[in-house]
């Protein structure tokens, strides 16, 4: 059982980076006393390639935290800074290194981690976009504890979320971020209540979510239009689904099926059909409803339709 004594300050260190950590750490700061917040140091972006800090950065020095962004957690410098701060709690939501097993022991009480799924599916880096390709009803937030392996730590508290339609990884991201923060309240309430009971993860359901690469979006036109419009949704805004048309890329950045059947036409070929353009897929056909055309502004796919020349004779990904 995890549990804290009812009236003891509880001490915690968070560890994140992207935007989907910051109201994790929100809620941490109003349930324990943060000593310190570890976040990846400033990365190169844009064309100018200037400094910027992360999401998770932005918060702390917002809310007046220590801040800590060390190159590397193993050096031995940054291992004893952590120290110092001598943490009841570790809190870990999408930090993006691996944790060493010094810092795993470093807490009084327990290391956490916030995971953007319903453990043990989905494992791994990119749990959000692997739910939506999977075609998955639901997906959800766990509270674990954390060892040595890739999530495979102990679970403490679960919160599930049906996932829409139309929903993008984006739109899910934000949506779990905030249910993360909630879930990750309730799991300190509880500790610092009747306590957690730890669940062991049953291994014989556990799947995995490889990191994302942008060569994952290139779109394989043979594939059913049901699996490429998932695609679409999962890897919207990043890495973004996409494919060629004469030999310059285009995005796809929405879609949707509009017949199952298998088409007549060879896979990849456009057609116009009244104010939408059609793609045909190796089963089924898909509309495109926004694209974003190399160098240019996402558009709807009727405009980007009427500036095609001969459009029932063009072919994607050629």
């Amino acid at each position: 059982m995890l549990r804290w004594p009812t009236g003891r300050p509880l001490r915690s260190v968070f560890m994140g980076t992207p935007d989907f950590a910051v109201p994790s750490l929100r809620a941490l700061a109003a349930a324990t006393t943060v000593v310190g917040v570890v976040s990846q140091p400033d990365r190169p972006h844009g064309r100018g390639q200037s400094l910027r800090s992360s999401p998770v950065s932005a918060a702390a020095t917002e809310l007046g935290l220590p801040l800590f962004r060390p190159a590397s957690l193993r050096a031995p410098d940054a291992l004893a800074a952590l120290t110092l701060l001598a943490p009841d709690l570790l809190v870990v939501a999408a930090y993006g290194k691996i944790l060493p097993p010094a810092l795993l022991a470093l807490p009084t009480l327990a290391p956490l981690n916030v995971h953007a799924s319903l453990l043990p599916r989905h494992r791994g880096a990119a749990p959000i976009a692997a739910a939506i390709l999977a075609g998955d009803a639901e997906t959800g937030v766990t509270i674990m504890l954390m060892d040595e392996g890739l999530d495979t730590g102990d679970v403490l508290l679960q919160r599930p979320r049906l996932i829409a339609a139309d929903e993008t990884t984006g739109t899910l991201t934000r949506a779990l971020a905030e249910l993360g923060a909630t879930t990750l309240t309730e799991a300190i309430a509880a500790i610092r209540g009747a306590g957690l009971r730890p669940v062991p993860q049953d291994e014989r359901r556990a799947t995995y979510a490889p990191r994302l690469s942008k060569a994952a979006g290139r779109i394989d036109w043979s594939e059913d239009a049901v699996a490429i419009e998932r695609m679409v949704r999962a890897f919207t805004p990043w890495p973004s689904a996409h494919t060629t048309l004469s030999g310059r890329v285009l995005k796809i950045i929405a879609a949707r099926v509009v017949a199952a059947a298998r088409p007549a036409a060879p896979a990849g070929t456009l057609t116009l059909r009244g104010r939408d353009l059609e793609v045909a897929t190796g089963s089924g056909t898909l509309a495109l409803v926004t694209v974003q055309p190399e160098g240019k502004r996402p558009m709807p796919g009727a405009a980007f339709a009427a500036g095609l020349r001969a459009a029932a004779d063009a072919r994607l990904g050629r």
